[in-house]
């Protein structure tokens, strides 16, 4: 993997930049922003605590690069599998899948990062719980845009912020360690209601 070039002062790295940052990833995932200190980060990621402030200006700035490569990687929201869905509650069914493959991938940390990773956070870190919730809100109109063929809007935007609420529950209690059959049983009861609230040509009521 190449080193990034240059520094903020001009000079090149002595650690691999995106490396570090899928360490930290790894770390925030598992530990969440307040359970990483900047001691855990720089073990890690083998360096010294000013080339860390050198590089990515705070332990915030690289929380925020660490949830951004989460999401252009292992975390982002694929709803392109919804598309082969021929009804809304198969839809569903796909969606919420999808979620708890993610979140017990055996070859990864348990639950969500965007999720769990701030869910205790200390008043002077509020900026990134403002953060994290507009990461929420982008994922919870994407799953209400995936949903529109099979609902009217309204109806489509309140079983979006349903579906993230379930979504957001099933990675807590993955991170719990709930097994995937587990899981699948709160998926079962969450499609069962939505298909008992469909009217005879499939729209939701």
């Amino acid at each position: 993997m190449e080193r990034d070039s240059k520094s903020r002062g001009g000079r090149p790295w002595s650690f691999d930049r995106e490396k570090a940052i899928d360490t930290a990833m790894r770390l925030f995932w598992r530990h969440g922003y307040e359970g990483v200190s900047i001691g855990d980060l720089t073990k890690e990621i083998g360096i010294a605590p000013p080339s860390l402030y050198a590089a990515f200006g705070s332990k915030a700035e690289l929380y925020r690069e660490a949830v951004s490569r989460y999401e252009a990687t292992l975390g982002g929201l694929d709803v392109a599998s919804i598309n082969s869905a021929t009804s809304l509650a198969e839809a569903v069914r796909v969606l919420l899948e999808e979620a708890v493959k993610a979140v017990t991938n055996p070859h990864l940390e348990r639950g969500c990062l965007i999720s769990s990773g701030m869910i205790a956070c200390h008043p002077a870190h509020v900026s990134l719980a403002r953060d994290a919730a507009a990461r929420r809100d982008a994922m919870r109109e994407r799953i209400a845009q995936a949903l529109q063929p099979f609902a009217g809007a309204h109806e489509v935007q309140r079983l979006a912020r349903y579906l993230a609420a379930v979504m957001q529950g099933i990675s807590i209690q993955a991170r719990d360690g709930s097994n995937p059959t587990q899981l699948q049983e709160i998926v079962e009861e969450v499609v069962a209601g939505v298909a008992a609230r469909l009217s005879e040509d499939g729209q939701l009521y």
